[in-house]
């Protein structure tokens, strides 16, 4: 169980610390009362199209945003789902983050470089929703929104141009670890827009798809970030994500007596292998001001 609220701030040079304290410091002062941070931006489709198993009935992705939506009451909500065609591509991500919002949530595929899902029921489709090459189009000035991606490998900070030398077949065609920063480090740390802190996986992501029982996971995972500060008004960003770690493992509880690659391995990987990139102790939503 968590007993201390770990996050990274990934900076690889002096532009990128003055960029994250800046952020960081107009967020906390100025963000309280503001009325984008009442918007909820969720993005999906249909993670596990049908067509590849007949369990996989109805769109995951959508599914789980909507669990999250139901504890955010107090949000305006923005959905980009596949399946209304409000999401065809990243020119719509694009314009719902320039917009800005307080929140958003991807709930997909995912590499280090991009993030994307599939149409209902088709699994040839990708539509693509961010990548790292687009976020320049990102211009939501200090409209910076907590950013939950679910989706594998966005958050793996430790990828590097030197894969290439190490791996280059894997790494070009594969891994896609070339880069020199994650996706989501690349949204925290863009200047003059992208988000205040995201968290997201750093190796392959797991769901329920992935488990005999057939729930759990990340499907319960991610939506439990949003019941925390949602209905149970936890705002330290941290804190928050620690509470729904402790809810996973609650419903959860990991059996160290069985095998490996069982249900419960995935359990302790779900828990394990998500990094929140940003401060831990950052208040949700601003400090209120004095008048």
């Amino acid at each position: 169980y968590p007993d201390v609220y770990v996050g990274r701030l990934a900076c690889r040079n002096i532009m990128e610390v003055k960029t994250m304290v800046d952020k960081i410091i107009t967020y906390e002062t100025k963000t309280s009362n503001s009325q984008w941070f009442h918007r909820f931006v969720v993005i999906a489709g249909d993670t596990y199209p049908e067509t590849l198993n007949p369990k996989w009935v109805g769109y995951e992705g959508e599914k789980n945003t909507v669990k999250a939506i139901q504890n955010m009451t107090d949000f305006e909500v923005i959905k980009l789902w596949t399946s209304d065609g409000t999401l065809t591509g990243r020119k719509d991500v694009i314009k719902a983050l320039n917009f800005g919002c307080g929140f958003v949530y991807f709930d997909g595929h995912g590499s280090p470089m991009s993030w994307a899902t599939h149409p209902p029921n088709d699994a040839d489709t990708w539509v693509r929703g961010l990548e790292t090459y687009s976020m320049w189009r990102l211009h939501n000035g200090y409209k910076l929104p907590v950013c939950i991606v679910g989706g594998c490998h966005n958050s793996e900070f430790d990828v590097t141009p030197l894969n290439l030398l190490d791996h280059p077949k894997e790494s070009l065609n594969l891994r896609f670890d070339f880069i020199p920063e994650c996706w989501s480090w690349k949204l925290v740390s863009k200047p003059f827009g992208g988000a205040i802190a995201a968290i997201g996986c750093t190796g392959l992501g797991m769901t329920k798809e992935d488990k005999e029982s057939f729930e759990g996971a990340s499907d319960y995972l991610e939506p439990r970030f949003f019941y925390q500060y949602g209905a149970n008004h936890t705002d330290v960003l941290g804190d928050t994500w620690g509470k729904a770690i402790t809810d996973y493992l609650h419903k959860y509880p990991i059996n160290w007596s069985t095998p490996a690659a069982g249900d419960y391995a995935i359990d302790a990987k779900t828990v394990q292998q998500w990094a929140l990139l940003g401060d831990p102790s950052l208040r949700i939503g601003g400090y209120q001001q004095a008048q």
